[in-house]
């Protein structure tokens, strides 16, 4: 019984009943850890969890529906002191930018040791962002890549970096004192010059290239 212990408070988003399990598990016989809500898709979690307190949530990537980078997305805006951690076996670049992008604060792989799991949970408590090392370099790897030449205007360039920041056209639009119809267009030229078709891929490839 644990008791006298500021716990971190852990939800588990994992389609894998056997992995839901065994983490639930292991979080709950650990001091200082506990782990009251587990969800087996992408939905029961955008519906329920903004009700809750919780600490940190363990995300699968790979759900039935929606993908845990979509539920990312839809929760971090409104879950702001709650920490994303994925957890997955995915490794390529486009779900580890896309799910940084989408507000994840760290990534990691499932074949992680126990220990390890707890102490990364308890660094991103503390300000940190934990990924696992084959992640952490092709992190860096990007971002140490020779930037080719910039396809955007200067004006695109900051509709880009207020994309990555998470603002709709309209609040772009408020904050540069421009009409939504001129974001629209602005974001349209960036779609199109950038070759992405949505916000997410924009978003990444800003990253990976460097545009920012």
């Amino acid at each position: 019984m644990k008791e006298n212990v500021v716990e971190i408070e852990i939800a588990i988003v994992e389609d894998d009943t056997e992995i839901r399990e065994s983490l639930a598990l292991l979080i709950n016989a650990s001091d200082g850890f506990n782990c009251e809500y587990v969800y087996l898709d992408a939905e029961s979690a955008i519906s329920d969890l903004p009700y809750h307190i919780i600490d940190v949530v363990l995300m699968d990537i790979e759900l039935p529906l929606l993908s845990g980078i979509d539920a990312v997305r839809n929760l971090s805006p409104i879950m702001s002191k709650t920490d994303f951690i994925m957890l997955t076996v995915k490794q390529d670049d486009d779900s580890v930018f896309d799910s940084l992008c989408a507000g994840a604060s760290g990534y990691l792989m499932k074949d992680i040791a126990p220990n390890d799991l707890l102490k990364k949970i308890t660094e991103v408590t503390q300000g940190g962002a934990p990924m696992s090392s084959k992640i952490a370099r092709q992190v860096v790897k990007s971002f140490n890549k020779v930037s080719a030449p910039s396809p955007l205007s200067g004006r695109e360039t900051e509709i880009l970096a207020l994309l990555c920041k998470g603002m709709n056209s309209r609040s772009i639009a408020s904050t540069l004192f421009l009409s939504s119809h001129t974001i629209k267009t602005h974001v349209k030229n960036i779609y199109r010059k950038l070759h992405v078709h949505t916000r997410a891929e924009a978003v990444s490839k800003a990253i990976k290239d460097g545009l920012l």
